[in-house]
């Protein structure tokens, strides 16, 4: 790819590899004998990371996909947020299992949650890739974290500049 050069890699392919296959156990181990779990993808950072995770879980799940749109090509968060596409799947009664990307503001999770709450799940939990804590502005609840970051931006797997950089396979500073 044009400006790899430009790259740090902070995260290698096999670094993901081990933390998500840890993940789809112990979210496998806590989901078990429970009934009608339904990830929820979060369009689009978050595709890469849910397809992966969902090959690693050993227990029957649903996968649907919401859309939001928070950051409108910018690097900076808005603070404006709106679905661009709404789940296909009834989620009332239903384990749900929210699957981010990245969280740093917590704006835009707290904007979803809020929202999903309001359709009746049976429970409601996050999963993220990966966890800014040090850009939190609001306290959201995280229950499933791959890595915990420092304060950069990142590219990669899923996460994009521009909407470049998301087919890396591993989690880079573009500098």
């Amino acid at each position: 790819m044009n400006g790899e050069r430009n790259l740090e890699v902070l995260l290698t392919e096999e670094q993901i590899s081990k933390k998500v296959s840890f993940l789809g156990e112990l979210i496998s181990r806590d989901y078990a004998g429970a009934k009608e779990l339904v990830l929820v993808a979060v369009l689009r950072g978050s595709v890469y990371f849910a397809v992966d995770l969902s090959r690693q879980l050993s227990i029957p799940f649903i996968l649907d996909f919401i859309g939001i749109s928070s950051y409108a090509g910018k690097t900076d968060p808005l603070g404006i947020v709106r679905i661009t596409k709404d789940l296909d799947t009834n989620i009332a009664r239903k384990n749900v299992l929210l699957v981010e990307d990245i969280v740093d503001t917590g704006l835009t999770l707290n904007y979803l949650l809020k929202n999903l709450r309001t359709r009746n799940p049976l429970s409601l939990r996050v999963c993220t890739f990966l966890d800014m804590p040090a850009r939190r502005i609001v306290d959201v609840p995280v229950d499933y974290r791959g890595f915990e970051m420092p304060d950069v931006f990142v590219v990669g797997y899923g996460l994009d500049y521009q909407e470049c950089y998301r087919n890396l396979k591993e989690i880079a500073v573009l500098k």
